[in-house]
């Protein structure tokens, strides 16, 4: 039996429970912990990226030794490509609750109810994408033709001169809660609900977690058919996911001085998703004539992970300039 086919076997019903028991506890942990609304500091946010870090380490090492190598590297490969992608994930975020001024001690709150938003839309998507696939072969062509599409735009986005920047009042879910709903002019600690002059209104946290909400919507989009072109594997893609999202919160406050440092990130995002496409169009071919190349999953890993050191390199090299000119 193939090691791919020893991993499908085994992602029963109860391995599935176990795995979100497991990410249902550590998202009431982290619910716990910004209970009480405070400000992160560095020591906070550096210990939890670390926690949030070594657990997709352990869980892919035990993926290697149960079920072996292939399906080892596909999560590995899958979790570098999400993390990557929230980052720019990060980046949009950071622009939201400028935004919408959200104070600094209710930040981490507002991430996490975004985190379980995008966990429950990944769910979806990644459920919606595993019946695609089960049609035919052809669903690759669809995913890697929508990865190619999405790589154009963020090259193309990312070659703008102007600054990416949110405009509150052109975003039509905050103006539809508008319109349903009063809105306090303060935020009200961490609530989202609280009762006005005699009638439930709702607060400017409300609207920012719904902001933060249908942005996970346009990223699932991305996300999802970039990991099946790793993984054919549900299960994989999302763990992949779930591990990636699970440490955004300690990450947000980790980069939030040096996000805007990677000025190359999109354009490192953007060949990442045009390699995966490609990658996705190469696998549908194969599946119709075997003559065609496959992209490996150790290739795939090694493209990625140096289109991202690349960019990271050229970021700094690019900012120090910028230093010195000024200077």
């Amino acid at each position: 039996m193939s090691e791919e086919a020893r991993l499908n076997s085994i992602a029963t019903t109860q391995l599935w429970t176990i795995t979100i028991v497991v990410l249902l506890a550590l998202l009431a942990a982290d619910f716990a912990v910004t209970r009480r609304p405070h400000e992160v500091a560095m020591r906070e946010a550096v210990g939890w990226s670390l926690f949030y870090l070594a657990l997709p380490a352990a869980f892919g090492v035990l993926i290697l030794q149960v079920y072996g190598r292939t399906p080892a590297m596909e999560f590995f490969t899958g979790y570098v490509v999400e993390k990557s992608l929230s980052v720019d994930n990060l980046f949009v975020f950071m622009l939201l609750l400028a935004a919408f001024a959200v104070p600094a001690a209710l930040a981490q709150r507002v991430l996490l109810y975004g985190i379980a938003g995008a966990l429950v839309l990944r769910a979806i998507f990644i459920a919606a994408g595993a019946a695609v696939l089960r049609t035919g072969a052809w669903a690759f062509l669809l995913f890697g033709a929508a990865l190619l599409a999405t790589a154009v735009k963020v090259l193309r986005d990312a070659m703008r001169d102007e600054q990416y920047h949110v405009d509150i009042d052109s975003m039509r879910s905050v103006r539809l809660l508008r319109r349903i709903m009063p809105v306090t002019a303060t935020y009200q600690g961490g609530r989202l609900l609280v009762r006005q002059d005699g009638r439930h209104a709702l607060t400017p946290l409300a609207l920012v977690v719904v902001a933060v909400f249908m942005t996970d919507i346009v990223f699932a989009v991305d996300s999802v058919p970039a990991v099946y072109g790793v993984t054919e594997d549900p299960y994989l893609v999302f763990a992949t996911n779930a591990f990636a999202l699970l440490g955004l919160r300690a990450l947000y406050f980790v980069l939030h001085n040096v996000l805007d440092k990677l000025r190359h990130l999109d354009y490192g995002l953007a060949i990442i998703l045009a390699f995966i496409g490609v990658k996705l169009l190469l696998h549908w071919a194969h599946k119709l004539w075997e003559q065609v190349p496959d992209i490996p999953t150790e290739l795939s890993l090694a493209v990625i992970a140096a289109t991202l050191a690349t960019v990271t390199v050229t970021s700094l090299v690019a900012n120090r300039r910028e230093t010195a000119d000024v200077t």
